[in-house]
């Protein structure tokens, strides 16, 4: 529900600190609402999350959101529409109160090149989404909105921290109006 990475938060922490020139990584804060990435433009850097939460979401052509997923410490976004050199494919917005990382693309394109613990951590990130995805969409098939609706309500509490209703119901794939009698038939 939540996903962080610890190795690759600190790979790129130690890259932050050995780096010559300060401008290829960066420190940048994001409020709460504010978007880090939007669906459909190009990213300007590459961002690694180093405290806070995001979502991951989609807007469907019906304006509808569909969240993919919870982003936490150490998850890196925008580094699938560079290699591929498309625009974004999904919009990110903070969460929580948000510090990340801002890599140059440039930087971050020679780093493919010569980096091999990159490649090897970029390899792992993306045999984890493709896992992370299928159980998810067996996961929904299988069970009941109230079992994750229970898990996303634990994950709230574990992390102290408020989702709308229209978030769980977008992270769910359900109407507002679903997660509602949702959340009653949980309550009994």
């Amino acid at each position: 529900m939540l996903r962080t990475n610890q190795l690759f938060l600190n790979y790129l922490e130690d890259l932050y600190e050995k780096q010559e020139r300060k401008e290829d990584i960066i420190i940048r804060s994001f409020s709460k609402g504010e978007r880090i990435f939007i669906q459909n433009e190009k990213p300007s850097k590459i961002m690694l999350i180093k405290e806070g939460i995001t979502k991951c979401f989609f807007v469907e052509e019906n304006d509808k959101e569909y969240i993919v997923e919870f982003l936490g410490k150490g998850e890196i976004t925008g580094e699938i529409e560079l290699i591929r050199n498309i625009p974004c494919l999904c919009s990110i917005e903070a969460v929580t109160d948000v510090i990340a990382y801002a890599v140059a693309v440039p930087y971050f394109k020679n780093l493919i090149k010569t980096d091999l613990s990159l490649n090897n951590l970029l390899l792992d990130v993306f045999a984890e989404r493709i896992v992370n995805t299928s159980r998810r969409a067996s996961y929904q098939q299988l069970y009941a909105a109230e079992h994750s609706l229970a898990r996303l309500l634990e994950l709230q509490a574990q992390q102290e921290i408020e989702i709308s209703k229209e978030d769980m119901a977008a992270y769910l794939g359900i109407t507002v109006r679903s997660l509602n009698r949702t959340l009653k038939n949980l309550e009994k």
